[in-house]
């Protein structure tokens, strides 16, 4: 496995990313369960179950866009400490909220965190591991979501089967207290890595602070953009698709609390198989038509999920595609992310682009959560999501290859960009 073939020093970067971006997920996929129940012990309407979920998001992109311009001033690694930090104190705080409006804003300051964990942990993979490897490392750490997710599915239905609802969800964001070990792991087993040091390096030489306004400079600019309307179709459909599904299957096909997990589980077995493959497809045959390829499948199939009069079994059959192909879109993002911009503003780039994909497609919880109130919840996330991956397969098209590209090659100088494909 390639795995073998990289360095301790990598191997432990990779273990620390996988785990951050785990816990990254249980902590933000722990509130999708727990809509239902809100519901039921707040009388939380649908449409302030949407707002708390895009509020969460939108300050993610504010989080996660501070963080890399962060970490290219003072390094990956403390960066990343603190992004966990922060995400652990305000999930836990969240399980002592009494109102809509406590939730609101606990979540809303939990997202601050979320959003910068995975934007300093996927460009510290990114420049540690080896070209070769790297979409195969990134996506990896991506498969950590499914991972994730999956211990909030089984902590879900664990917490409820030993605890009534009412105390259930609040030892749910209770249980968020566990990743602060995380952060006594890192500072001691981690460093910035090398290209980074010798980047700040060069830097310091000629005088040169840094500015995260260069990737709008006229030369980044338009690869700015398309990364930014690529990453805002990837998460548009993910979380439209995510955040709902709970609720869909409880009240729009009435499973029980366990048989939605056994669906949803399904899901996620698929999501993790899904990360994995397009990680090895994504240094295949590329990242764009990777993209390409998982958008289109993740739309047809959102479509089938939704809209389609399927029985419980075929759904259950089909919840694998669906996570294989949701999630799996994901795979080379990262990797993609950090290839497409020069060292010295890598992480002011990523953070932008994913996190300007993240607070647009936030919008899309709430907008299924409207649009609730006069279609049905099922069709409501299915012409959502599939306009969010039409938006996607665009995006890829118009955006240039990277696979392969050695990050140390590129230009420390913004206005001389490494050559793009017509845009």
């Amino acid at each position: 496995m390639w795995v073998k073939d990289t360095s301790p020093a990598e191997r432990r970067v990779l273990g620390a990313a996988f785990a951050g971006y785990g816990v990254d997920a249980f902590d933000y996929m722990v509130y999708t369960f727990l809509i239902p129940t809100l519901v039921v012990v707040w009388g939380l309407t649908k449409v302030e179950a949407g707002n708390i979920a895009t509020a969460a998001l939108v300050t993610s992109a504010i989080g996660g866009w501070a963080a890399g311009i962060l970490a290219d001033r003072y390094g990956r690694v403390i960066v990343l400490q603190a992004t966990v930090a922060w995400f652990t104190l305000f999930t836990v705080l969240s399980g002592f909220t009494h109102s809509y409006e406590q939730l609101l804003v606990t979540r809303a300051l939990q997202g601050f965190g979320f959003g910068g964990e995975w934007s300093v942990g996927s460009v510290l993979i990114a420049e540690t591991i080896q070209a070769r490897y790297r979409g195969k490392a990134v996506g990896l750490v991506q498969s950590s979501w499914a991972v994730g997710w999956a211990c909030a599915a089984i902590a879900f239905w664990a917490v409820f089967a030993l605890a009534e609802p009412a105390v259930a969800w609040r030892i749910l964001f209770w249980l968020g207290a566990l990743p602060s070990v995380l952060i006594f792991w890192i500072r001691r087993n981690i460093e910035d890595p090398e290209v980074y040091r010798q980047t700040r390096a060069a830097m310091r030489d000629i005088g040169d602070t840094g500015s995260f306004l260069d990737i709008f400079s006229r030369p980044l600019i338009g690869r700015t953009v398309l990364a930014s309307l690529l990453a805002t179709g990837m998460q548009g459909g993910y979380y439209a698709v995510t955040t709902w599904l709970p609720t869909y299957l409880k009240t729009e096909r009435n499973l029980s609390v366990l048989n939605t997990s056994g669906y949803l589980l399904m899901l996620i077995f698929g999501s993790f198989v899904g990360y994995l493959t397009s990680a090895w497809l994504s240094d295949r045959i590329g990242r764009r038509l990777g993209f390409i390829l998982f958008g289109f499948c993740a739309g047809l199939l959102v479509l089938a999920y939704t809209l389609i009069p399927i029985t419980d079994p075929v759904m259950l059959v089909l919840g694998f595609p669906l996570g294989f192909f949701l999630s799996g879109v994901f795979s080379g993002m990262g990797a993609f992310l950090s290839e497409l911009f020069p060292s010295r503003i890598r992480g002011s780039a990523q953070g932008f682009c994913y996190n300007f994909g993240r607070a647009t497609g936030a919008i899309c919880p709430a907008v299924v959560g409207h649009l609730s109130g006069s279609l049905t919840l099922g069709i409501a996330i299915g012409v959502v999501a599939a306009g969010a991956y039409c938006l996607v397969i665009v995006a890829a098209l118009l955006l240039p290859e990277t696979a392969g590209r050695a990050l140390d090659s590129c230009s420390a100088d913004p206005s001389e960009p490494e050559p793009v494909a017509a845009l």
